[in-house]
């Protein structure tokens, strides 16, 4: 249960000329333990665009009024999750399609009242992806929460939040042999734009400060800094490149490492 590789996958890496899911089943078979953790923010904005619902953002991300939170979580625990799950089964892989309501798997508070129910995570409870893991599934982890700390009592008991920290908190808590975070660009880019292969944590805080680090990748290598402290392999690859995650594993090339 210890060499445990959790995988962050964002919709935009996520299609249908993609080759992540082969890959996944690809790992499965050769006997890798998987959990794969999913966002969809696109999907949530073109259904919420059916829905004739504004989308706000404050700060990068999705303010999430109760209309909105309706919308997030039929989009992201069951059409984008199962869409994920589905194709991981089609193609030969054995998996079960999960959120962070499922078995309380991620306890949260409400981060910010003018972001509406939006959470950070606080508690991670591992028994369903440990149970699943030992009988041979990938779990596949949608980004919502059991809104179970400090909820008032009219208050949804679904709340939504970032992947990027279900996925780090997850990876920190199973002290996970690595986490691998395919996204859409080549990797973290210092102030000239050239990708930077070795990222210690003490030089993240100056390039957050200076711009370098922005938007989207902040959760991300927040995510990462908190799996430093249980020894992970942590990586930020180029989900665009054909068999990226297949490739991640036989040699770490490309993209951005982060260490202590």
């Amino acid at each position: 249960m210890k060499d445990i590789t959790v995988i962050k996958i964002g919709g935009s890496t996520f299609g249908s000329g993609d080759t992540t899911i082969e890959d996944i089943v690809a790992l499965q078979k050769k006997g890798q333990a998987l959990i794969v953790v999913h966002g969809g923010g696109s999907t949530v904005t073109d259904w919420l665009k059916r829905q004739g619902i504004a989308t706000k953002f404050v700060r990068g991300e999705r303010v999430t009024d109760l209309p909105s939170l309706e919308v997030v979580t039929a989009v992201l625990a069951g059409l984008v999750n199962k869409e994920i799950v589905a194709t991981i089964n089609i193609r030969g892989g054995r998996a079960v399609g999960i959120s962070g309501v499922d078995g309380s798997l991620i306890e949260s508070r409400m981060k910010d009242k003018e972001m509406g129910y939006v959470g950070s995570v606080e508690k991670v409870n591992t028994a369903l992806l440990e149970a699943l893991l030992k009988v041979g599934f990938v779990p596949v982890v949608s980004p919502l929460s059991l809104y179970s700390i400090d909820r008032p009592s009219d208050a949804p008991a679904i709340i939504n939040v970032n992947g990027d920290p279900i996925a780090g908190d997850i990876a920190a808590t199973l002290g996970a042999k690595r986490l691998i975070f395919l996204t859409d660009v080549a990797g973290i880019n210092d102030s000239s734009g050239k990708v930077i292969s070795q990222l210690s944590a003490d030089r993240v805080e100056a390039l957050i400060a200076s711009g370098a680090i922005s938007g989207g990748m902040i959760p991300k290598v927040n995510a990462c800094l908190r799996t430093l402290n249980v020894g992970s392999i942590t990586r930020i690859i180029d989900g665009r490149k054909p068999h990226a995650l297949l490739e991640e594993f036989k040699k770490q090339e490309g993209g951005t490492t982060l260490y202590k």
